[in-house]
């Protein structure tokens, strides 16, 4: 094994069994490189089998590169590895042995969007208004009991108010229709299985002798149910390797703990420590800047980076009016460092506190026509039209989705009313059947006619490939009900840009079938659905793609780029005007600032506007963020920007301004088709079309390469190339 590319702390963490291990990584400091070569270690040493050790981190991306790095570094294909995430872990035990708790094994796993639905059809039954209480807010804090360990009998002791008993009321109901459901919801995927190992002593038993070795990534995110799983696995033998950074702890809003790493050595004794200490993600320059803003933290593991790629350029401070001027500013650093440092898009990340703030980024790149991709925005596998045929396959997987039911049963359109579902439920409840059963017979519920025949043709479809499971490829079996149910055929009758989308989309799912099948021909459609609802945002980030990245903080946590704009850095929006009175609140703040600059290789541009619009409101005065006046001005370099823009104040009250802009610009070329043009980033190009004049004069220009754009003069900044 190629343990020449440790360094000495690394390889002593790596070859270090028999005790706990307690491994302190700093950003960027390879603690990948240290879980995989230790797996490898622990199976080329023969300490212990493939299929013993169980390796946990949080995201599919990550869990995907930790086994192919692993068999890369055996050298050795089809090993039995068991390496995901807790979510995927968790719901491949349950699988297995929850029947114990009553629920079959074709369970389906609710998402956000599936919770609420059937938090709504809870609150109907209830008879609560949702003008009451939002179903997403009972979402949440359901999810926020959950993660607490709070069923509804021990949450209702904490109800004070008639909307917190209430919610605990929906709480209560919800759980019996998840049940009913054969369902599951994320927070479960985590919870059921600690249940199953208090209320079944032999199945805990049996998992603690089968992983016998356990390895933990990003400890420091695990939350109270995570950290109770690996104890009740990892007690029984004490073999287990936890890696995190105390300093990247930022989900304490979802209920991750920074007490389970820094009071490790008191749940595992004796355990040994190890500090990374190596970084070689980023420059001294940005580790400083980093270090000087975290060690205002109380409550951490001291740690000294040390950068292994040089000492670097200081960090860009750029002082802007608003949010539309700071988007001007960053398009200008990002022209310069395009045509100086020959970058190309894909080398930018543009992180931001809240998603709300990429509105006025996203303006500013599509008007000078760079290519972007946004994360965070709705998921592929969250679209209208995907959901509906995931929701056609959830049903055919397990009848008893009431929720998936409601979703497909009028899709595409077939008569099919609310009252027709009313009438029903209604009937279900009077026979004591499953909804999917009453369907059969129509006559029974007083249908007839037209929707009659609809609902008995839906229901022999479900039924037809509900029995086909085991008998077809689940490719063969998802292409043939597209067509028996006339999906595609809904989409093209329509014929508009929008249902071409859908139609593109549809055939996306198709193809992930496909290569689901490819990559693992002897598993079932049910495994292809657990796939799907266990992905993340991130996990669908294709890093290939020649584009701007723009995302949350949280959401760039384990990626790194060479250059990162940090944008909004004004106090009351980073940090957030809520944690400013809470220590806790505001460390957690400071480290998710800590993340944003470590995300960086090489260079880091931080962004603040003296006033910015927020949830509609006029202008807000804003104070650069106290986090970047923590930074010591031997690490900033301020960086003078002119913008287009004027601006001017023309009434103001209690703190909000009224503001005038212009843009100063109103002058442009003639331009002319056939005239060669040069642009900061696409180079010299030539102009094929042209349309308007003045201010709204456009232009489609070929480039290089044969690169076509069609770009507003105003903002694009071109020049005649004679």
């Amino acid at each position: 094994m190629a343990s020449k590319t440790l360094n000495k702390v690394q390889k002593k963490a790596v070859h270090a069994v028999g005790n706990p291990v307690l491994i302190f990584a700093g950003a960027g400091s390879g603690k990948t490189r240290v879980l995989t070569h230790k797996i490898a270690h622990l199976i080329e040493e023969g300490l212990f089998k493939p299929e013993e050790i169980l390796a946990v981190t949080f995201t599919n991306k990550a869990a995907e590169e930790m086994s192919n790095r692993v068999i890369a570094l055996l050298n050795q294909k089809n090993i039995p590895l068991n390496i995901g995430t807790f979510h995927s872990i968790c719901s491949r035990l349950l699988r297995k042995e929850i029947h114990c708790l009553g629920f079959s094994k074709d369970f389906v796993i609710y998402d956000v969007q599936d919770q609420i639905a059937l938090i709504r059809v809870v609150m109907d039954e209830l008879k609560i208004a949702r003008s009451f209480v939002d179903p997403r807010t009972v979402s949440n804090t359901i999810s926020h009991y959950k993660n607490k360990m709070l069923n509804a009998n021990a949450a209702k002791k904490s109800a004070r108010t008639i909307i917190d008993k209430t919610i605990i009321d929906i709480f209560k109901n919800y759980q019996i229709a998840l049940k009913k459901n054969n369902a599951l919801d994320f927070d479960d995927l985590l919870l059921f299985p600690l249940v199953l190992f208090e209320k079944f002593p032999d199945v805990l038993k049996k998992y603690q002798e089968k992983w016998k070795y356990v390895l933990v990534d990003e400890y420091q995110d695990t939350n109270r149910p995570q950290f109770l799983f690996i104890n009740a696995i990892a007690n029984a033998h004490n073999q287990i390797c936890v890696v995190g950074d105390d300093d990247q702890s930022i989900y304490g809003w979802r209920g991750a703990d920074i007490r389970n790493i820094l009071d490790f050595e008191k749940t595992f004794p004796g355990c040994e420590i190890y500090k990374l200490e190596q970084n070689y993600r980023s420059t001294q320059q940005i580790l400083n800047a980093a270090s000087a803003v975290v060690k205002n933290n109380e409550n951490r593991a001291l740690k000294e980076l040390k950068a292994m790629n040089g000492a670097g350029d200081k960090l860009g401070l750029l002082e802007t009016n608003d949010e539309m001027e700071e988007a001007d500013a960053l398009i200008s650093v990002l022209e310069k460092e395009i045509k100086m440092n020959k970058r190309t898009f894909s080398d930018f990340a543009v992180l931001y506190r809240t998603n709300a703030q990429s509105r006025a980024l996203e303006d500013s790149l599509r008007r000078n026509g760079i290519p972007y991709k946004i994360i965070g925005g709705i998921r592929f596998y969250e679209r209208k039209e995907v959901k509906d045929l995931l929701a056609y396959l959830q049903l055919i997987v397990n009848k008893k989705d009431t929720i998936a039911l409601r979703r497909v049963v009028n899709f595409p359109p077939r008569g099919i009313g609310l009252k027709t579902v009313d009438k029903c439920v209604q009937e279900a409840k009077k026979s004591n059947l499953e909804l999917f059963d009453v369907l059969a017979d129509p006559s029974k519920m007083n249908i007839r006619g037209k929707q009659a025949d609809e609902l008995n043709r839906f229901f022999e479809i479900i039924s037809k490939y509900h029995d086909l499971l085991d008998k077809l490829n689940a490719g063969e079996l998802v292409r043939t009900l597209v067509d028996e149910t006339g999906i595609l055929k809904h989409y093209k009758r329509q014929d508009t840009a929008e249902d071409l989308e859908r139609i593109n989309n549809i055939n996306e799912v198709l193809n992930s079938v496909d290569e689901f099948m490819a990559r693992n021909p002897q598993v079932m459609l049910t495994d292809f659905l657990e796939e799907v609802s266990l992905l993340t945002g991130i996990d669908q980030w294709n890093d290939q793609e020649n584009r701007v990245t723009l995302m949350t903080v949280h959401s760039a946590k384990g990626l790194e780029f060479p250059v990162v704009f940090l944008t909004g850095l004004e106090d009351g929006l980073f940090p957030f005007f809520s944690t400013l009175q809470d220590k806790n609140k505001l460390a957690e703040e400071r480290r998710l600032f800590y993340v944003g600059l470590t995300r960086a290789k090489q260079n880091v541009f931080l962004l603040y506007a003296n006033n910015r619009r927020r949830s509609g409101a006029e202008q807000f005065y804003g104070l650069v963020s106290r986090f970047v006046r923590e930074i010591p001005e031997d690490h900033l370099e301020n960086i003078n920007f002119s913008s287009a823009m004027t601006r001017k104040v023309i009434g103001s009250a209690q703190g909000y301004a009224k503001m005038e802009v212009k843009r100063t610009v109103t002058v442009f070329d003639d331009f002319r088709v056939g005239d060669l043009v040069e642009h900061a980033i696409f180079g010299v190009g030539k102009i094929m079309a042209l349309s308007g004049s003045g201010e709204n004069q456009r232009v489609g220009v070929v480039f290089k390469d044969g690169i076509k754009k069609k770009l507003i003069v105003k903002f694009a900044k071109l020049k005649k190339v004679h």
